[in-house]
Parts: C-alpha cells; sequence; structure tokens
C-alpha cells in the first residue's frame, strides 16, 4: 500500500466493522439499511432468487420512493431544511425549496398530472433542462405511481421521438427552451417536431423558462404556470402505496451497437440502495450541501442529484449551467459562495478545467469542501492529483466510483476512512462481490485484466429491459451464467482493490498485448501538452491492432508531427515501446456522450470511413 494516499482519520473505523458485517450476512445487511427507511407494509422476504436472473428485492412490502423522500421528513427535523438550492445559469437566478416547500410543489405537479389522467403505471417522458422543475416532475410521477422516462434536454427530435414512442409515454413535460452558454436551446420546438406523429401522447405541459415565443397547440398544450393556477392544482394529493417491485422508471442508455436500451428501475430495491451508497461512501452528515453536477436526463442525476440526497435528508445543490461558462471559474464561484462541502463530478469535467491552468480556482476560497468525488468513466491519475491537491487542497479525499444505469448504485467505491490509490475505484461496496474473469470464465491472477463481473444480487439492481426481458438475460446473463456482466475490462491488485479499464470493446490487442485505451490515455494525459486523449485500435497486418489516439491540447499548445512524435516517445517512456500510437490526431474536442464518457466507437468509425452509428447520446 506504498502508492496509497491515507485520508484524514477523523473519518473512524466504522468502515472496517461495516465492511466485515456486510461479508459475512448481505441480506442482513440490507434488511438493517432498509429498516432505516419507512414503508406502509414491512417486507416477507428481503430477496427472491427463485427465477434468476429475475431477482426480486423485499417482496411483499408496500413503500413509495416519495413517501421517504419526502413525506416522513415532514413530520420530523428536516421540516423547514433546505432540500433543493437551485442557481440558474446566469448566476443572479435563485430558488431555493425546504423539504416543507418541496412537497408543496409535488403535490402541484402530481395533482396536475392526476386531472390529465395519470395513474399507476402510465408512462411520462420528461424532457427538461436542469431547472426545479425536473425535480418535481419526477418525484410527481413517482408519487402517483406512473413510470418517468427522463430524457436529456439536448437529444434531437428523433431521438426523442423514438424514446417517447417506446416508452408509449401518455404526457410530455418540457419547457419553452433551456439556457446552453448565454443562448436558448428551442426543446419545445424540438418535442412539436418529435411528437407530430405520436399515437400515445395526449398532453404536453410547458414550463416557461426563456420566455422566447413558442408555438402552443390549443387542444395539446399547457403552460404549466396556467395550470398551477387552477383550483385542481392544490391541496395535498396522497402518496401512492406501491409494491416494493413496481416500476418507477425507465431510463434509456446506448450500448455499442444497436437501439438504446430501456433500463427499468423499481421503488423499494433502488430506494435501499441509492440511500445506503450515498450515505456511507459520501458520509452524508446534517450540515452537508451536496452538489452532484450530473443531469437528471442521466442515471447520475437520478440517483445521486434527485432521490439520494432526499432520502438521506440532504441539502442538495443544482445548477443550471456547464463549468467554463461565461468564465472557467463557475464552479468555483459556486462552491465558495454557497459552501459547497461535497462536490461529486466527472473525469471529463476535471480534465477540461485543467486545461485553464490553476489560477482560476486560486482565486476562490474552496475551504468549504471535504469531500470530492469521480464518476462516468475511469478518472486518470493526473486528473486525479490535480483534482486531490488543486480543488482539494491536498486534504479532500477523491470517492471515485464505480457504476452504471444498469446497476443504479455504487458498485466498486472507496469510503472515507479507506487508503486511496490514484486511477483505482477502490473495493466493492459492502455486501457486493465483483470479480475479473478470462474468456473461458475462470478467474485470473491478480494483476491480470478480465472481464469484470458482479456475482451477486444487490437491492438497486435493473429488474429488466423495458419489454425485451430476452436482451435483458442475453446482455448481461449470458456469457457467465448466474454472474452479471458488467462488460468492463478491469484488473484487481494484490490489496483487492479493483482497477477499470474501460469497456471491454475498447481494449486494444497489439502485438499479443492486451492494451486498455485508458492506460494509453493516461499516459498521453500526463504530459504538459495535453488535456485530453482518446485511443482506439484500427487493424494492422502485421501486429493485429495498431493504435490511433486523438488529443486534445492544452491552451498555448499546437498540434505539428514533431509534438505527435514527442507524444509517442512519451507513451513508449510512460507505458510501454509497444504502446506508441502509429497515428496522433489533434481534433478541437472529442465525441462524448452527455454524461462524459468518450464514444470511441464513433472516433474507430470515422477513422474507419464506417456508418457511426447510433449518436443520441453524443453531447453535441
Amino acid at each position: 500500500m506504498d502508492d496509497a494516499i491515507y485520508p484524514d482519520p477523523s473519518f473512524g473505523a466504522e468502515d472496517t466493522a461495516l465492511r466485515e458485517a456486510a461479508a459475512a450476512d448481505p441480506i442482513g445487511f440490507w434488511a438493517d439499511r432498509a429498516a432505516e427507511l419507512e414503508w406502509y407494509e414491512p417486507w416477507e422476504k428481503v430477496l427472491d432468487d427463485t427465477n434468476p436472473p429475475f431477482y426480486k428485492w423485499f417482496t411483499g412490502a408496500r413503500t413509495n420512493i416519495v413517501h421517504n423522500c419526502i413525506d416522513r421528513h415532514l413530520s420530523g427535523p428536516y421540516k423547514n431544511k433546505l432540500a433543493l438550492i437551485w442557481v440558474g445559469e446566469n448566476g443572479t437566478d435563485y430558488k431555493t425549496y425546504s423539504y416543507f416547500s418541496l412537497n408543496r410543489e409535488v403535490n402541484q405537479m402530481a395533482n396536475v398530472l392526476k386531472a390529465m389522467g395519470v395513474g399507476r403505471g402510465d408512462k411520462i417522458t420528461i424532457y427538461l433542462p436542469r431547472i426545479p422543475e425536473v425535480v418535481f416532475a419526477m418525484l410527481a410521477c413517482a408519487k402517483l405511481g406512473a413510470v418517468h422516462s427522463v430524457i436529456f434536454a439536448g437529444f434531437s427530435a428523433d431521438a426523442l421521438a423514438d424514446r417517447i414512442d417506446d416508452s408509449e409515454s401518455k404526457v410530455v413535460i418540457t419547457a419553452d427552451g433551456s439556457w446552453v452558454n448565454g443562448g436558448i436551446f428551442k426543446l419545445k420546438d424540438i418535442v412539436d417536431e418529435a411528437i407530430r406523429f405520436s399515437p400515445s401522447v395526449e398532453n404536453v405541459i410547458v414550463v416557461k423558462r426563456t420566455g422566447h415565443e413558442v408555438a402552443m397547440d390549443a387542444l395539446r398544450d399547457h403552460w404549466y404556470h396556467d395550470l398551477t393556477a387552477l383550483p385542481i392544482a392544490k391541496g395535498d394529493c396522497p402518496t401512492e402505496q406501491m409494491d416494493a417491485e413496481d416500476p418507477l422508471f425507465i431510463l434509456y442508455t446506448s450500448g455499442s451497437t444497436g437501439k438504446p436500451k430501456a433500463i427499468l428501475h423499481s421503488h423499494g430495491g433502488y430506494m435501499v440502495g441509492t440511500y445506503t451508497t450515498l450515505k456511507y461512501t459520501f458520509d452524508i452528515r446534517d450540515e452537508d450541501r451536496w452538489w452532484c453536477t450530473a443531469d437528471p436526463g442521466w442515471i447520475t442525476g437520478h440517483s445521486y442529484l434527485v432521490y439520494g440526497p432526499l432520502l438521506a435528508g440532504a441539502t442538495s445543490f443544482m445548477f443550471e449551467g456547464g463549468p467554463t461558462y461565461p468564465y472557467p471559474n463557475r464552479w468555483w464561484q459556486l462552491i465558495e459562495y454557497y459552501g459547497i462541502t461535497t462536490f461529486y463530478t466527472a473525469p471529463t469535467a476535471i480534465r477540461s478545467l485543467m486545461r485553464f491552468g490553476e489560477a482560476w480556482p486560486n482565486r476562490h476560497d474552496l475551504s468549504s469542501l471535504r469531500l470530492l468525488g469521480s464518476v462516468g468513466e475511469p478518472i486518470n491519475p493526473e486528473a486525479w492529483h490535480w483534482f486531490h491537491r488543486v480543488i482539494g487542497k491536498g486534504r479532500c479525499p477523491i470517492m471515485d466510483t464505480w457504476w452504471q444505469t444498469e446497476t443504479g448504485m455504487f458498485q466498486i467505491c472507496p469510503t472515507p476512512s479507506m487508503p486511496l490509490k490514484p486511477g483505482s475505484a477502490g473495493k466493492p461496496f459492502y455486501g457486493q462481490v465483483a470479480e475479473i474473469l478470462n474468456e473461458a470464465g475462470e478467474p485470473v491472477p491478480d494483476g491480470e485484466e478480465g472481464f469484470l463481473v458482479l456475482t451477486k444480487p444487490w437491492p438497486g439492481m435493473l429488474r429488466t429491459l423495458f419489454k425485451d426481458d430476452e436482451r435483458y438475460v442475453n446482455t448481461y446473463w449470458s456469457k457467465y451464467p448466474g454472474k452479471y456482466l458488467a462488460g468492463d475490462s478491469a484488473r484487481r491488485d494484490a490489496d483487492g482493490y479493483f482497477w477499470v479499464i474501460g469497456r471491454t470493446d475498447d481494449v486494444i490487442k497489439v502485438s499479443g498485448h492486451r492494451l486498455g485505451t485508458a492506460e494509453v490515455e493516461s499516459a498521453l494525459v500526463s504530459h504538459p501538452a495535453v488535456a485530453e486523449a482518446a485511443a482506439i485500435g484500427l487493424p494492422h497486418e502485421v501486429k493485429g491492432n495498431a493504435i490511433h489516439a486523438f488529443v486534445v491540447l492544452r491552451m498555448g499548445y499546437e498540434g505539428s508531427p514533431q509534438l505527435a512524435e514527442d507524444l509517442r516517445k512519451h507513451v513508449s517512456v510512460h507505458l510501454s515501446p509497444i504502446a506508441k500510437p502509429d497515428w496522433i490526431d489533434f481534433p478541437d474536442k472529442l465525441p462524448k456522450t452527455r454524461s462524459g464518457k468518450i464514444m470511441r466507437r464513433v472516433l474507430k468509425a470515422r477513422a474507419l470511413g464506417q456508418d457511426e452509428g447510433d449518436l443520441t447520446t453524443l453531447e453535441e
């Protein structure tokens, strides 16, 4: 453990005791965590594993995630505590909601939906930017027993139409537009185009955000502020008592190829999983101000911007804008002004901010921070150290979390009392078991790469793929029967720490050597000229594959043949001569999903002149 970074000892030794107890009795561990929440009726069985891989959790129990996010807080000490602080992109629009006032807003939205005939099992598409109404809408759907499908407010009309039609949504909730880098992104126009031929959509609710003129269909479209002024919106809306296994939401995620998958999560298990993982991984305290920078259109926003913090009784911060508009100090300015204590973001954002140097964050007092977090893809050690040193001032542990839309909750992550290894996601969460297997399904020795699998069911796991049980089984459970295939390549070291390399289709085999794209990229990013990098494998008649790298440079550097050669030598020295890229391109930016993952398959298709496939999850 000589290469590990040790955290502040004040975080205590509770971690070891919990880890040992959960390993000895994982079912008992989850039952104890579930008992910290409220249930209308208790469960008969914690885990029903009689029909794998269709696992069920807390069978027989009745609950509603909204009861634990809001209702139970109204009669306790959190009633007047801030649940949500929201700041608009311009930095001056500002709203706060206590748990009491959040309840009023959610009741109002739920009453409106109920008046439109929305009830149990109905599907609702939410196409909203990072404004408070996206939280109200998600919670209102759950309160009524409806199933929400949140679509990132940046998808094209075609992508939105595909998801609305697939889910057979009855209502679409959107806004006139959203503010993006000072300009207006016209959401309502996109919705109009998307639902021109949609047979299922009966009503469209429109939140006024930008105030620009939009077309309104008199029979279908309704301004939200007009609806909330009606008597039907007023008063309490009872929270529906749901079975623990009733569906809560579907969330679309793209695979490497093919039609986006609709991941289905349920009320009970997802509730227990997100509550528990957030509470322990980020040591949530009553005085914390928690900022997860993810958009609610992605699983990180679902689990750790909306549901997890409310379940934990935390104060959550939401910012409409991005990290560099109008200047690259926007995030640091907000952390200072609002006293953010826990900051959870993506490596791609960290690397993009590194490009602007240390002067921008150093202008601000970041002393309120006590924990940092990383999510979305493996964080290279260079970015980890910059985040730890420049933003955390060397005193804030970084919780590097590995999980997926499918898992619903953290799977591999540190806790604040663990020694940290830059670039490693740590160890499986309490009660979880992960393995690294070879092609034949045999465990590989520590230090060797292989396929990452999860060997035990967990509460927050997806229940199936919406309307496609067969694809669910084939995608996740068929390669190694009884074990969940994550689709990631990883290795475990001798201390039991896991190092996620990347998607299994992001492993390049050069002259018989398996090279992870993340390793090549980390070597490139450690060069002072490089801000971001992506590596892919292209066919090579001698080596099998040759490495093609795409490098985004820091400000003040320009691409040239000489710099390309310098970078090849740098990779040779810092990783291996075998890993030297055969080609290096210098694009202005890399294609990424909205959650920050580099789309290497798109780069590969472009390099080979092939069809780029499904681009609906691209950032631009």
